[in-house]
């Protein structure tokens, strides 16, 4: 994988290596991210490269970046969860709800056959581009709109990963899904929100399962349960 390096306040080569190795060591594993190949995917992918210039002393930080127009980049230890609970095959289709950075992106991309990732905000999408460009990451198809309650377009998905949370189950999007297909998504309402994995068993069945407890921003346009007032 050919990268470009960025600028960054580490004063060397050495000391990134040893910023991604501590990142890895002392936020990814001690958060139950053990697969041999995730772990190998996140030293090879440099996620320096995906995060905004003014932020870039954060890369490795055990934190959410901010990317503008109120997105964030995920933590590194969620996005090390996502990878190991996926599982993604050579042979999966993957649909990514929010491109953010393209972080996730090339990760998913790096293990998928093929990735179509869906952006809302023009300006990430593009900076996204140039970055999975850059990295000559080829088998992903960047789109832009609202793809909060589901993207139909390329379906049926092995995977669907959705970027930030939702306050309501994704029903609709999970019927996009192929059967043996998986959805990771995170659910409910601060503080309360659950990571779910979804898989789909038959045509009309699926299997939830509750992975760890979390908070992330929500989707923009996700759908809003009934509120009662008084």
């Amino acid at each position: 994988m050919h990268t470009q390096p960025v600028s960054t306040p580490f004063n060397t080569a050495e000391a990134v290596e040893q910023a991604r190795f501590n990142m890895i060591e002392q936020q990814i594993r001690t958060w139950e991210v053990l697969d041999g190949n995730v772990l190998d995917l996140l030293k090879k992918v440099p996620r320096e490269n995906f995060v905004p210039v003014q932020y870039s002393g954060l890369a490795f930080a055990d934190l959410e970046i901010p990317l503008g127009n109120g997105e964030l980049m995920l933590s590194p230890k969620i996005e090390g969860r996502i990878m190991q609970a996926l599982e993604i095959k050579k042979t999966d289709k993957v649909l990514e709800i929010g491109t953010g950075s393209g972080y996730l992106t090339a990760l998913l991309a790096s293990q998928a056959a093929h990735v179509y990732s869906v952006e809302i905000m023009p300006d990430l999408s593009y900076q996204a581009d140039k970055r999975l460009q850059d990295h000559n990451i080829n088998n992903v198809t960047l789109e832009i709109g609202d793809a909060a309650n589901g993207w139909t377009a390329h379906g049926p998905y092995d995977v669907i990963v959705f970027g930030g949370s939702l306050p309501l189950s994704p029903t609709h999007a999970q019927q996009s899904l192929a059967i043996g297909g998986r959805m990771f998504v995170v659910v409910g309402d601060l503080p309360a929100m659950q990571a779910i994995m979804i898989r789909r068993i038959s045509e009309d069945g699926f299997k939830r399962d509750v992975l760890f407890e979390t908070a992330l921003p929500i989707l923009s346009n996700a759908l809003q349960p009934d509120r009662f007032s008084f």
